[in-house]
């Protein structure tokens, strides 16, 4: 979202973000749609009413882990729509840790179902997204992380992890690793 829609959902969702990262609505994770209104609160709007704080990740885990179990009891093969499906799986790229690239890997062939099931006419629009999470995990195999939360994390930035953070693409939908220097990745 990149904070453009930052002050509708403060105003509306931050009562319940807050409460979700609380985990008082852990409840919502007994069905299809509770778990996934639950991961867009923490991993979504967790981001909107924490910007520029450490908060706005620290839900990622939780998130996470609701991916996990509902990839694993079929909540995520019973949504409806290309599109819930999409939205479920973003915990996989943005929670860091030691198996983030396994979870990009497979976040890249849960996108490519997406992509092969959709009509003809929409099939552009879910291939990006493939190519995002392929970008993505290119800047996690050559950072081992994300490096645009360096600043907010308190963790140190290298040359080509600040160059990252200050291209002119950062925060679009496609990364160009392609604009880096072969030395800085």
């Amino acid at each position: 979202m990149q904070g453009g829609a930052d002050a509708e959902i403060i105003a509306q969702f931050s009562d319940l973000t807050e409460k979700a990262a609380q985990r008082g609505l852990d409840h919502w994770a007994q069905n299809t749609h509770g778990r996934l209104a639950l991961i867009i609160l923490l991993d979504q709007f967790s981001r909107s009413v924490w910007r520029d704080d450490a908060g706005a990740y620290a839900q990622d885990p939780y998130a996470l882990s609701l991916v996990n179990e509902g990839l694993a009891n079929d909540h995520y093969s019973s949504l409806e729509t290309p599109w819930f499906h999409i939205v479920f799986g973003l915990p996989l790229g943005h929670c860091e840790g030691l198996d983030h690239l396994h979870r990009l890997d497979l976040l890249i062939n849960l996108r490519e179902k997406i992509a092969a099931s959709v009509p003809a006419s929409l099939q552009p629009i879910y291939a990006s997204l493939v190519t995002q999470v392929r970008d993505v995990r290119k800047i996690i195999a050559a950072f081992g992380r994300h490096p645009h939360r360096n600043g907010i994390l308190n963790w140190k930035s290298t040359a080509g992890g600040r160059l990252h953070h200050q291209s002119p693409w950062w925060g679009q939908c496609h990364f160009r690793l392609t604009e880096f220097p072969p030395n800085m990745i």
